[in-house]
């Protein structure tokens, strides 16, 4: 093996991709399934550069670079919402001219609408509108984007392994030469030998570092986010203020996303979401789109944003949250440590992981002595049946159209998503031999992700995944169970109004019906407590 990727998030899958299409034999190793870190924990927007006008511009000019090679290669993943900088009377006045400047400087198109303009776009906006710009913000599924970058870079002859986690670094003296890597599922550990190993493990790039004795000090940042049950917008929307807590709102499939609180945090994993962090969001929130904290929010998540601030850049050890800048450096420690054999790259956006991909790869490269450029910007992504490329940008109506002609047989199993029992044939057998939970599916077709979260699609799903693996009863079951514990941990912050109703009708479902926490091993159960939930929703002041 030449190359060992570490990461199964959007920076690491575009990094096997750029390897592959270099004609470099590269492994991709991920501890979980794909996109289950940052990656797959973030609020869906395309960044045109916008948010970061104001301030940090490195980042802002990186976004709106990488936003049209996105666009080129990558459309079937990306909804051209655009998006929509609006200010507010509670907005700083002087802000809206630095932030014109700063994206006349780094090249982002921002076009001023009048208050009458915008309103008739998006009627739901405030008519307090004082001023507001269209960008070209986008929303994007990560998702799909990975999986299309994993596809693609297996058609070049790469390999991935989920399911698998990193535990050792080898060494030679001062060249690391390979990984020790246990698979999480059985406990067995296997050696693959490398010349280099490229770290693109996020919130976890420090602990792997740390691997081969090297310190990279990761400010880990924790965002809370909000999706309601229908888009009360179809263009992004983002405050005309300095980047603070609860200030976009992102359609994103048939649901708004409203986010992000910033929370330093000690924890790469930590996924908590505190009270006053709803009340943030939905306040905030309420302030550009009123009524909408009164409208039935879905489901809340959290994600870890792995920030870095070069030492030589910053020596306040001390610094975090927004403070700390938005672009992402690429570690490596053959120059910067005189170890061989190791790259790591940090920081970023999901917006710029092709272009952080081709800067790690380069200095893969350079310490293997190959000289073959970056073309990762110059081709659309191979995706579909066959490989053919696709080269339109997805449209909300798309699954409906499929369906409704046809091109989706068998009955649904999934009504609130259009999820088919063919479809979740068809994702459980690209696992091949690995690993496959339904969260796994969740992410691949939607599945759950509707306003039931899960509540009528999860034992169909559960009982299609036992017959096609053929597992035990008691296995398919366990499958269920922590299915269903996911889904119901990111509903229970906000137990109030129909969402709670919905609680109490799933609950009904699994607990008092199927009697599923009695099915479930000694001990495990079901984390499905309305009480405990009704409590934070009511100090979430919703």
């Amino acid at each position: 093996m030449d190359v060992i990727v570490i990461g199964g998030g959007a920076t690491g899958a575009a990094a096997i991709y750029d390897l592959a299409r270099r004609g470099v034999k590269a492994l991709l190793v991920e501890q979980l399934d794909l996109s289950t870190g940052t990656s797959g924990r973030y609020h869906g927007l395309l960044h045109s550069g916008g948010r970061y006008a104001g301030g940090d511009l490195e980042t802002a000019r990186e976004c709106i670079e990488e936003n049209r090679v996105l666009r080129r290669i990558a459309p079937f993943a990306i909804e051209d919402t655009g998006g929509l900088f609006v200010a507010t009377p509670d907005d700083p006045a002087d802000f809206p001219a630095a932030w014109r400047k700063g994206c006349a400087d780094v090249g982002i198109p921002a076009e001023s609408l009048t208050p009458a303009e915008v309103r008739a776009l998006e009627p739901a906006l405030t008519p307090r509108i004082t001023e507001v710009y269209r960008v070209p913000d986008g929303s994007c599924d990560s998702f799909d984007l990975i999986h299309a970058f994993i596809e693609a870079a297996r058609s070049f002859g790469a390999e991935a392994l989920i399911y698998h986690e990193v535990i050792d670094l080898q060494r030679d003296g001062d060249s690391v030469v390979g990984a020790r890597l246990r698979d999480t599922c059985t406990g067995a550990v296997q050696t693959v030998r490398a010349a280099c190993v490229l770290n693109a493990a996020g919130p976890w790039a420090g602990r792997v570092a740390g691997l081969a004795g090297m310190d990279v000090n990761i400010h880990f940042d924790r965002g809370a986010m909000i999706a309601m049950n229908t888009r009360w917008v179809n263009t992004i929307i983002n405050r005309l203020r300095p980047a603070t807590d609860g200030d976009i709102l992102v359609p994103v499939g048939t649901v708004c996303v409203l986010g992000t609180t910033s929370v330093h945090t000690d924890q790469p994993d930590d996924y908590r979401i505190e009270a006053w962090e709803i009340g943030k969001i939905l306040g905030e929130a309420d302030v550009v789109v009123p009524g909408i904290r009164q409208g039935r929010a879905l489901r809340a998540w959290a994600g870890v944003r792995p920030l870095y601030e070069p030492s030589e850049a910053n020596h306040d050890d001390d610094i975090e949250g927004r403070a700390v800048r938005r672009t992402f450096s690429v570690l490596d420690h053959a120059r910067r440590d005189g170890l061989r054999g190791l790259v790591t790259v940090v920081g970023g956006k999901l917006t710029t992981c092709r272009l952080m991909a081709e800067h790690a790869v380069d200095a893969v490269c350079a310490q293997l002595g190959i000289d073959t450029p970056c073309t990762t910007a110059d081709e659309v992504l191979p995706v579909g049946i066959g490989g053919s490329p696709e080269k339109r940008y997805h449209h909300l109506d798309g699954r409906l159209r499929q369906l409704e002609r046809g091109h989706l047989p068998g009955e649904l199993v999934c009504e609130c998503e259009m999820v088919t029992r063919s479809q979740v044939e068809a994702a459980i057998a690209a696992y091949g031999d690995q690993p496959v939970s339904l969260d796994d599916l969740r992410r691949d077709l939607r599945l759950g992700m509707g306003p039931c979260q899960a509540g009528f699609c999860a034992v169909r799903a559960a009982g299609i995944l036992h017959q096609v693996r053929r597992f035990p009863g008691s296995e398919a079951t366990e499958a269920l169970g922590d299915f269903v514990n996911e889904r119901f941990r990111g509903v229970r912050p906000l137990l109030w109004g129909h969402q709670l109703r919905q609680f109490y009708l799933d609950e009904s479902i699994y607990r008092r019906i199927l009697g599923l926490d009695r099915l479930l091993r000694h001990g495990s159960g079901l984390d499905l407590d309305p009480n405990q939930g009704e409590n934070e929703g009511e100090n979430a002041d919703a």
